[in-house]
């Protein structure tokens, strides 16, 4: 049976929650403060009331001199406790998210890559930003304003029931309606809708993006028009939930203003034959009256609160799903102690057949001599998939080791990216082994592969073009860039532009086939023994991409590298140790490699290969 303690410790929110970091004794002090604000007003409420009930007496005006200052003071606080309130509650709020994000950097790049890889850029967006937002936003929107409730709460109904005990429980039952009935009637109103603005919200931003960043290739490709009505339906689809969500807010709304007045009609029903008996004096009962009117400010908040509750713990939910995916399973341990991992191990009962696996010990992580020598990738039997069950590539073998091109070739949308990706470990295999290290005698667990990969897509950042390429290493000097530019044939191009390496690079200004030299650019100067590169050629023309590749692969065979390259082309590939080809026996099944070899000997051997590179030849793509 789980104990409320472990449900605590489970609970995504909370887990979230812990990862801001929260100074509480910050948030008890904006709780007070909060307090003290609606306390403030709510000796306005009482004060004031007596004031113009004990003046209608037209008593000696020495006698009202305490309340006039008592309301004038109660006026002024309120304002002052208000800005402190709000002060500290988002300073709270505003550190936590940035601690919150900084866990969530951290745990990325330090843990499983794979847990990554299959998200749409829009969707990790999402989960770095909103997502980070709304769970900073419990403690300004949910928990502040909740304990405020409470404490404001109970002085009303101390305050009533000290005047008037049968108005101060039915305050207090009023209060319980708007505090707590109306909240939970709002949640649970919201649940599903919640889910459903957040699913809107995440593919927003993913077309949004794809849009801005891809929009030359949209445009040639006919496709910018069914991605802008995409865009369209989303936002309606967003504007509808946003009136959906209304509702339940709508109807808690209402139930709050009914327990408001049935406090205050229920007071003056009570208070008026309190004040004929004797047991309640007139001036008291105006307090008795108009206190309820103050005291329920604080609850009038709560089913926002209880809303902005629900939406912190999805976004709780999809934040620690993805920070439990990075993190590593097994902890580090030394290599005489490490369990070995193979592919045909038995699966405990009930496991899958397979389980998606990475063997092997980083390599040097400077790029030195050492690890430039021995660094290895090799895969074995390997399914690649991005789910289980739908396989891209199957059974495939290969082996990249420092000084080493293995070039993988297949037409577009074949699969091999994907493999590329489970080679790099961003995607972890369906079956098979991933083996990596220094050795072939290593077999610790690393979480990353020391295969790093430059992908179509990556991203280039609106900074200048050094910056940009200190992504890779940020110790890359002038010089560095500068030969990296050269050796992807850059150098005229740099040459040309008005500040060198300083100039601000505008992604509006460079074309796709700049773009594409600059990410290669960018992996040539990454602190890795092998490099995975995807479509090094993608949006240069033929004849561009023929000089490129030719260019490419001979220079970085000199550098003493591994490279796995994943293309479409085949010019260029004579200098390559092994070439994949990879092709659908069957029109529904996954990719396999049908041939393998020297370019020369595929020339030979195979006749699809030596067609399509006669094809290119021609000027055909």
């Amino acid at each position: 049976m789980t104990t409320g303690r472990e449900r605590f410790r489970t609970d995504p929110l909370w887990r979230a929650v812990g990862r801001l970091d929260v100074p509480w004794g910050r948030t008890v002090a904006a709780v007070l403060l909060g307090a003290a604000t609606l306390g403030s007003a709510l000796g306005l409420a009482a004060v004031s009331a007596w004031l113009i009930a004990r003046a209608s007496q037209m008593p000696p005006v020495l006698t009202l001199s305490v309340a006039v200052v008592s309301v004038r003071a109660f006026g002024i606080s309120r304002g002052v406790f208000r800005y402190l309130e709000r002060l500290t509650s988002h300073s709270v709020a505003l550190r936590g998210m940035a601690r919150l994000r900084e866990h969530m950097y951290l745990a990325l790049a330090e843990g499983q890559l794979a847990a990554v890889a299959p998200l749409r850029r829009g969707d990790l967006l999402a989960r770095v930003g909103q997502d980070v937002d709304h769970v900073g936003d419990v403690v300004v929107r949910s928990l502040v304003p909740a304990g405020v409730a409470l404490v404001v709460s109970l002085g009303a109904v101390v305050l009533e029931t000290a005047l008037l005990p049968s108005a101060g429980l039915l305050l207090a039952a009023c209060l319980v309606l708007a505090g707590v009935v109306a909240p939970a009637l709002a949640q649970r109103g919201s649940r599903e809708v919640e889910v459903r603005t957040s699913a809107a919200r995440a593919r927003m931003s993913a077309i949004a993006l794809e849009i801005l960043e891809d929009s030359p290739q949209l445009v040639v490709a006919g496709r910018m028009p069914a991605r802008a009505a995409d865009l369209r339906a989303t936002d309606a689809a967003l504007v509808r939930t946003a009136d959906d969500a209304a509702r339940p807010l709508a109807v808690a709304a209402a139930l709050a203003n009914l327990a408001v007045g049935v406090a205050v009609l229920g007071a003056v029903l009570l208070g008026v034959p309190a004040v004929t008996a004797g047991t309640l004096s007139p001036v008291a009962l105006a307090v008795v009256v108009l206190t309820p009117l103050a005291a329920f400010e604080a609850t009038s908040v709560l089913p926002a609160a209880a809303t902005q509750l629900l939406r912190s713990r999805a976004a709780a939910t999809r934040i620690m799903t993805l920070l439990d995916a990075a993190t590593p399973t097994a902890t580090p341990t030394t290599p005489s102690s490490a369990p070995k991992l193979r592919s045909s191990a038995p699966d405990m009962p009930g496991a899958p057949a397979c389980r998606p696996q990475i063997q092997g010990t980083r390599s040097g992580g400077a790029g030195g001599s050492a690890g430039l020598g021995g660094a290895f990738v090799a895969a074995s039997g390997v399914a690649c998939a991005w789910a289980p069950g739908a396989v891209v590539v199957d059974g495939l073998e290969l082996r990249v080791a420092a000084g080493r091109v293995v070039a993988i070739v297949g037409p577009s949308g074949i699969g091999k990216t994907t493999a590329l990706m489970t080679l790099a470990g961003l995607v972890p295999p369906l079956a098979g082994s991933v083996r990596s290290g220094t050795t072939e005698a290593s077999d610790d667990d690393a979480p990353n592969s020391p295969l790093v990969l430059t992908t179509e897509d990556a991203h280039l950042f609106r900074t200048t073009i050094l910056e940009n390429l200190r992504v890779a290493r940020g110790t890359v000097t002038p010089e560095e860039a500068t030969r990296a530019l050269d050796d992807v044939g850059l150098g005229a191009w740099l040459a040309g532009l008005p500040d060198g390496l300083d100039t601000d690079l505008d992604a509006a200004t460079v074309s796709g086939g700049e773009r594409r030299r600059l990410l290669v650019a960018r992996a040539l100067l990454a602190d890795a023994p092998l490099l995975g590169i995807d479509e090094p050629a993608e949006h240069l023309d033929a004849e561009a991409a023929d000089a490129f590749m030719t260019e490419l692969v001979p220079a970085l065979a000199r550098a003493g590298r591994g490279v796995v390259v994943a293309t479409h082309r085949l010019s260029g590939l004579e200098h390559a140790d092994e070439v994949l080809v990879l092709a659908r026996p069957t029109a529904a099944g996954p990719a396999r490699v049908t041939a393998r070899g020297t370019h020369v000997h595929l020339l030979e051997t195979d006749a699809s290969y030596r067609e399509a590179w006669q094809r290119e030849q021609r000027g055909g793509r």
